[in-house]
């Protein structure tokens, strides 16, 4: 009570008064890549006709970047203003039933790796003061609409600061398909074929609507694009009239999900324009990281980045080069562009430092990081600069700065982002753990421990002469390496990061540098070392007849050992005899995490279903998925959570109501 005194005294108005705040709006993609809209004219078969609306409303960034090349990291840093590499969440695995709210040093790694990647977080504290707190702190109505993947309760969107969150999901993506039927524990559709994005838009605008006597804060974290991958039959076939097979982009499945993304964009503006709240309303869309280079839809990767090298999961510029549009009305000129350097984090500190101005009246605040300032010196007033703001000691730091005055039309020279991920999927242009730094035209990346004598390696590039990022420069220019890893160092110093440490058990025989930073073959595993010639590779009888993807499997007393596992890895097997409802059950020793059984009845390229299922990790275990098939199965596939240990399978089997004989595998 007392609090609430002293915050109404120090606002020095009455709640009325919020009414003229302005209401804020944070659209968030999921693996919305930079070349996968219309603004920076690098796709001609997507249409996205609402993000150019939206472009024309306010400013569109050429050079927008994600906190990271994942998901949930992503999220964390919009959310807190904080680098993953404060907060630890540095994968996207906040879904796994095993809390873990401390980063820790890894404690091992393979003996073809150089470093060792730390542990990362599984949940998103609810210690750190959030943008939703912060507003709902200052009288504005707070709703999460969406994709959430930062922690089931107690650290869900309600518990983060949300008065509302639909669906209260806490899954990576939709429950089971973005077109209805949906598997949603509370939440279903309304119609039969209802698209997930078509009906939390309706329901955004709704809420909207009733938020009559205050201002709003809402998030609208769309399920889309990311997979399953799955959209309106009529959008698709729509789109599969229009491909150019020599276009890299020319899946007809993601070009409907995209265009189901942006007719949820539509819904929102229409809705801001009738209840003519478009002129006081602060609009940010950007994406989580870059567009999927590693599944496969309708025959072809999801999209392509092009120009941009690599994708998700990847620390080039197709991982988190990503779309970026600031719509604030008074502030960003209509229309306009700008190639300032732009993160993830900087969107809280920029929303605080706008709005205070309309008497947001702060309790306490992260101020902007002591790295942070050093690298943006002078160049642009950070929260803690602005006389409004009041410091807490005990509170952690902003990592992002305010790009107010960029979106007044100025230029942030001199400003550094740093994106830090220091894992190894293995997805295709995959690097071993690292961190980067963007400043004006140069990125550098620091390879942790990935050279000589567990030094570090570098990769320099000049993007403005070299976007595709071809041409590494380190050689050349050993001073501004020496410049730029100074900046990374003071980051990793200041956020406190746990990074990852050179692998005793090192062996260079095993060391396959050949594979680093190049696409493998759509389908296959990486090559497994020299040195592990028993291993059993996809392709070998003992695995009769199933088939191992984006990892390296081999056999050994009875049980099948799945190693180097990456985020797009299963077991593949194809399951022709087998129709109608079938009960698949498998035996396996694993970490805890959860992935899905899904089945392509028409074989490779049709249309795949999908059950999820969770593993309690630990010891061994049988998980039995009931697959509601309506027809042939035609090829099944195991999916694997990505893990950096182990997985062992005893036996997997089929088993269909149709009468079939089942089949069991034992390896």
């Amino acid at each position: 009570m007392l609090r609430s005194l002293l915050f109404l005294f120090a606002l020095g108005s009455s709640l009325s008064a919020f009414a003229a705040q302005p209401n804020v709006i944070v659209i968030l993609a999921d693996d919305l890549g930079w070349s996968d809209t219309t603004l920076y004219g690098q796709t001609t078969y997507y249409q996205t006709p609402n993000v150019e609306r939206l472009a024309k409303r306010g400013m569109t960034f050429t050079r927008a970047y994600s906190a990271s090349p994942l998901c949930s990291p992503t999220r964390s840093a919009l959310l807190t203003g904080l680098s993953p590499a404060r907060t630890g969440i540095t994968v996207p695995n906040c879904h796994e039933p095993r809390v873990v709210l401390q980063a820790t040093t890894g404690k091992k790694a393979p003996p073809d790796q150089k470093a060792i990647m730390p542990e990362p977080v599984t949940r998103l504290k609810t210690e750190y003061r959030t943008l939703a707190e912060k507003l709902k702190d200052a009288g504005y109505a707070t709703a999460h609409f969406g994709k959430w993947h930062l922690g089931p309760e107690p650290y869900s969107p309600l518990q983060q600061g949300f008065d509302f969150d639909l669906p209260h999901h806490a899954g990576p993506g939709p429950a089971g398909s973005f077109v209805a039927p949906w598997k949603f524990a509370n939440f279903k559709e309304k119609s039969p074929g209802e698209h997930i994005e078509d009906r939390m838009a309706a329901e955004a605008v709704t809420w909207i609507e009733q938020q009559k006597a205050k201002p709003f804060y809402l998030n609208y974290w769309m399920f889309s694009v990311h997979a399953p991958f799955d959209a309106k039959k009529a959008n698709i076939e729509t789109h599969r009239s229009r491909i150019d097979p020599k276009d890299a982009q020319r899946s007809p499945t993601y070009a409907a999900m995209i265009q189901s993304m942006d007719d949820a964009i539509g819904t929102l503006l229409d809705g801001l324009d009738r209840l003519k709240l478009a002129d006081n309303t602060i609009i940010i869309f950007t994406a989580d990281n870059g567009g999927n280079m590693y599944n496969e839809v309708d025959g072809t990767t999801p999209t392509s980045n092009r120009p941009l090298r690599g994708g998700k999961a990847t620390m080039f510029e197709g991982g988190t080069r990503v779309p970026g549009v600031v719509v604030w009305p008074g502030i960003a000129q209509p229309g306009s562009r700008s190639d300032a350097i732009i993160q993830s984090e900087d969107y809280y500190p920029t929303l605080l430092e706008g709005l205070q101005s309309s008497h947001l009246a702060p309790r306490d605040e992260q101020s902007a990081s002591p790295a942070n300032k050093a690298a943006n010196s002078s160049k642009t007033p950070s929260a803690k600069e602005s006389p409004q703001l009041v410091s807490r000691s005990e509170t952690a730091t902003f990592d992002g700065h305010s790009i107010l005055p960029a979106l007044k039309g100025d230029a942030l020279a001199g400003k550094a982002v740093f994106q830090y991920f220091p894992h190894n999927p293995g997805v295709p242009d995959w690097l071993p753990p690292a961190v980067s730094v963007h400043r004006d035209d140069w990125k550098l990346i620091r390879i942790f421990h990935g050279g000589e004598k567990s030094a570090h390696r570098h990769l320099l590039f000049n993007l403005r002469e070299d976007l595709g990022e071809k041409n590494n420069l380190a050689a050349q220019k050993p001073e501004l390496v020496a410049e730029l890893d100074a900046l990374i160092a003071g980051f990793l110093t200041d956020t406190k990061a746990v990074v990852p440490v050179p692998n005793p058990a090192f062996d260079p025989a095993k060391y396959r540098p050949e594979l680093e930073g190049k696409q493998q073959p759509k389908g296959k595993a990486k090559a497994p070392a020299k040195s592990a010639a028993k291993g059993k590779d996809d392709g070998d009888p003992v695995l009769q007849g199933w088939k191992a993807r984006d990892c390296q499997a081999a056999v050994k007393e009875g049980i099948l050992r799945l190693t180097n596992i990456g985020s797009a890895c299963f077991l593949g097997f194809s399951a022709g005899k087998h129709s109608g409802p079938t009960t698949a059950k498998f035996r396996i020793k694993a970490k805890p995490g959860s992935s899905h059984f899904e089945w392509l009845p028409g074989g490779a390229g049709s249309k795949e279903q999908r059950i999820d299922f969770t593993l309690k990790g630990g010891d061994w275990e049988e998980i039995s998925v009931e697959l509601p098939a309506k027809g042939p199965l035609g090829i099944v596939r195991l999916y694997l959570p990505m893990l950096d240990t182990p997985v062992e399978i005893d036996w997997i089997e089929l088993k269909s109501k149709n009468g079939s004989k089942p089949t069991r595998t034992g390896f």
